[in-house]
């Protein structure tokens, strides 16, 4: 009977009494590894299926604008990226920012309206810089202050600053030049815009912060391992702040950004939030662990914005592509919740 049951091991379901401790954590492992491999198979079909049905896709210029065009967005799912890993991912009372794509639109209106009204380049900079992290700085002291839910508190905040731009602009777009944004939005090397540079730069610095150094090995501990980070003596209110104030800086960076494309603020710039929230959650597929990561978070944002533009180029409805982030969005939050309630069985077992 004990060599049937280890002969059939690969047949036994969860839960299967005759399942070990041991088979477990592998049939995790597996589904993990055959969800990041899934991932990036669809990502290649994806792109090898635009390639194929336009002649435009595979150009240089095309796929530097791909990079481009996904700018804002990416930035905006490095900071949203901040905040998951710092708050950790209990949907409830995990880290969250639905403000941050309002934030950008406000950090975007700061931006243009003081440019407007004759301030120096740097200091419009730095009044939309300013801007940004004061709104992570109050999302994080209604969260952490207050105490109110994540979701609840950047919702609020969410709304107060689509309402302090619509006061700014008067719901009108707001014309504005810089030298910054000229620069932004011209060609470098290769013809390759320097805002597509600019999204690999903000990346990069978001990667090491976050996974290369102390601060980021502390802040992901914070994040998911909470009581173990207060036994070990980190100010685990700190590092959550800090991830707020993170959301808050890539608002005001995608601001900068959303600035040189619009050349200027527009009305509506920040209602980007279901691809921001995709990209960031859809990053999660990418990772090794399945959990939210800057690599993972700039891979997500590229696919997506290779969904659009290959839309575009086959004249397909924009309108598919809100569809797609929002089952891309249910596909990964489906997944994660299996893998999360397969992982907490395991250790109820051990």
């Amino acid at each position: 009977m004990t060599g049937k049951a280890i002969g059939h091991v690969d047949a036994l379901r969860p839960g299967d009494p005759r399942e070990t401790g041991a088979t477990r954590p592998g049939r995790i492992a597996s589904a993990q590894f055959w969800v990041r491999g899934g991932a990036v198979l669809a990502f290649a079909l994806v792109f090898a299926v635009f390639a194929a049905t336009s002649p435009l896709f595979l150009t240089l210029a095309n796929l530097a604008n791909i990079v481009q065009q996904s700018a804002v967005v990416g930035v905006l799912g490095l900071g949203l990226t901040a905040v998951l890993i710092g708050g950790g991912a209990d949907p409830i009372k995990g880290g969250l920012d639905l403000s941050i794509a309002a934030n950008m639109g406000l950090c975007a209106a700061v931006h243009a309206v003081a440019l407007r009204a004759g301030a120096p380049a740097t200091a419009a900079v730095g009044l939309a810089l300013a801007a940004g992290v004061s709104v992570g700085a109050l999302n994080a002291f209604a969260v952490l202050g207050l105490r109110i839910l994540p979701l609840l508190a950047t919702l609020t905040t969410m709304n107060l600053c689509a309402g302090l731009e619509l006061v700014l602009t008067q719901n009108t777009s707001v014309p504005a030049a810089s030298p910054l944004q000229a620069f932004l939005i011209d060609a470098g090397a290769f013809g390759i815009p320097h805002l597509a540079t600019a999204l690999l730069v903000v990346a990069l610095f978001f990667t090491v912060l976050v996974h290369y150094t102390p601060f980021g090995l502390r802040l992901r501990a914070s994040g998911e391992h909470a009581q173990a980070a207060r036994s070990a003596g980190l100010n685990v209110r700190a590092y959550v702040a800090a991830s707020y104030l993170l959301g808050g800086l890539a608002a005001a960076l995608a601001a900068l950004a959303s600035s040189a494309l619009l050349s200027g603020s527009s009305p509506g710039a920040g209602e980007n939030l279901l691809a921001v929230v995709a990209s960031a959650l859809l990053g999660v597929v990418f990772s090794r662990r399945m959990v939210p990561t800057m690599p993972g978070t700039l891979l997500a944002v590229l696919f997506i914005g290779v969904v659009s533009n290959g839309f575009q180029l086959d004249n397909v409805s924009s309108y598919w592509v809100n569809g797609v982030e929002g089952a891309l969005i249910l596909f990964v939050v489906a997944t994660t919740a299996l893998l999360r309630r397969r992982h907490l069985g395991t250790h109820a077992h051990d």
